[in-house]
This record gives structure tokens, sequence and C-alpha cells, in this order.
């Protein structure tokens, strides 16, 4: 709208600059047709940006980022598309609201800066840290975690001693990837993807992986055998809490929180919960 406003602005001095050689009645003429196209076009732009803002809240479509590469809460479905527990309770979500809610799989890495133009919100196992929140708000946490260390099967790495002077994998702009910049004498080594993390595991590239206990467990199914989890509780690592990160100042923040609320009174919450997390 400001941009709308900024364009017509210099329409209205080009138009006085153009009419500077007639009559000042024709210029003053000119002047005030422009003058009230102006003040038209700005009514008609804040009119439609208020419909727009309507439609977020009246039945439109919300569109939320995710990071299909975090199983059992995001992860790509047979479809093709995103699957997994963030992905179900984010629509479950819109249903309380009467909005239709699209999901698009990004780079965890990207989602954060994305809200508030490309994507309405996140919800993607994304930590409530003090640096996100300059950024965004978060709805009231929807699940506890903690980080869990995968190893190889035969290592000896058992405690947060162990992990020093270690190269050690995560995925970009995890909790996982932090905790492990911390580490004395750590070669942190980062990915898009985790499973290229538990790959490069696997075949010997990294010591450990650092990332939360569910994916820890998925993941030591599906290398069974090659690898091992260890409770994050054992290298001093605290408990987490996941929350959907909305734009700063949204009124979404206040009816996400009462759609929630409200999915965990009717049992929709815990049967998602058991869906997909199996607890």
């Amino acid at each position: 709208m400001k941009k709308a406003i900024a364009m017509l602005l210099a329409t209205v001095m080009s138009t006085a600059m153009l009419t500077g050689c007639g009559s000042d009645s024709t210029t003053k003429e000119s002047t005030q047709a422009t003058e009230s196209s102006v003040a038209e076009t700005a009514a008609a732009t804040t009119e439609a940006a208020a419909t727009e803002a309507a439609d977020k809240t009246e039945g439109g479509v919300l569109v939320f980022g995710t990071n299909a590469e975090f199983p059992p809460f995001e992860y790509v479905g047979d479809d093709g598309e995103p699957d997994g527990f963030d992905v179900a309770l984010i629509k479950a979500v819109g249903e309380k609201l009467g909005m239709e809610v699209q999901v698009e799989n990004m780079e965890f890495d990207s989602l954060v800066s994305s809200i508030g133009n490309r994507i309405d919100g996140a919800i993607a196992g994304m930590t409530v840290t003090d640096e996100r929140k300059e950024q965004v708000d978060f709805s009231d946490p929807y699940y506890e975690a903690v980080q869990f260390v995968i190893v190889p099967a035969d290592s000896d790495i058992a405690t947060a001693d162990d992990l020093k002077n270690k190269t050690i994998g995560s995925q970009l702009g995890t909790t996982g990837m932090f905790l492990s910049e911390d580490i004395e004498g750590v070669t942190a080594q980062t990915y898009n993807r985790a499973i290229d993390a538990v790959n490069d595991l696997v075949n010997g590239r990294v010591d450990a992986v650092i990332i939360d206990k569910n994916p820890a467990e998925v993941f030591n199914t599906k290398f069974e055998g090659k690898v091992k989890i260890i409770d994050g509780a054992e290298f001093g690592f605290e408990t987490e809490e996941y929350a959907i990160a909305l734009p700063k100042g949204s009124e979404l923040v206040e009816q996400v929180n009462q759609a929630l609320a409200d999915l965990k009174a009717d049992g929709t919450f815990d049967t998602l919960v058991s869906e997909y997390i199996g607890e």
C-alpha cells in the first residue's frame, strides 16, 4: 500500500512540473484531480489490505513452512507431500480456526526469516530460543524434547568429555548445531538434512551426531546394528520446548493457542501423538 501511494505522489509532482508553464488555474485543476485520484486509490488499497487481513482469519488460507527431514514430526509421505505429527497438528489447528492450511517444505535454516513474507508461520520441531524470539512470536509450547547423541555401534563415546575434539554432525540451524559448536575442540559438520549427517556417521566421516530424541530413535531403527543412541541427559543437555513460530505481533498467536488448547481438551492432540510418535 505504501509503495502504491508513493508512486501516485510521484505522479502528482510530475504533473505539477509539466503544467508549470500553463496558467495557474490549469495547474490547480490538474493537481486537484490527481490528488483526488491519490486519495481514492489509497482508500481502495487500504480496503484491499483490510480484506486480505480478514481473509486470514475468516475462512482464508494459511501457508506454514516445515522441513520434512525430521521424522516423526515431519517427513515426505508416500504421496510426495509433507507428512508427520507437526503437519497433522497444524492442519488440525487450521480446522479449529476454520482455515485451510497449506504446508510448504523448505530448508530448516530459512524458516524463521521467511515468516511474515513467504509463509504465515512455521512448524518444524522448532525449539523456542531467545534468539528466535527476537524475530518471531511463538505459540504456547506443544511438545517437550531433549537432544540425543547418535554414535557408531562400537563407539566408546559415553560422556560430555568424550565429545571433546571430535567431529560432530548436526542439521543446519538446529539445537544440535548450537550444542556441538560449544564443545571444546569440536569440528562441527553441518548438513541441510539430518539423514545426511547420519549417513556420514555410518560411513565413518563423523564421530557423532546430535539430534532430537524422536528422530534419533527413528534413525536407530533405520540403521539397526550400525549405530546406537545415548540420552542427552548423559551429556548434560537440557529439556527443550517445541512451539509454532508466527510473525511478530500477529493475532494468530492467540488464535493458535486457543486451537491448541481445544485440540488437547477434545483428545485430538493425544490421538495424533499416539499415531505419529507412539507415546
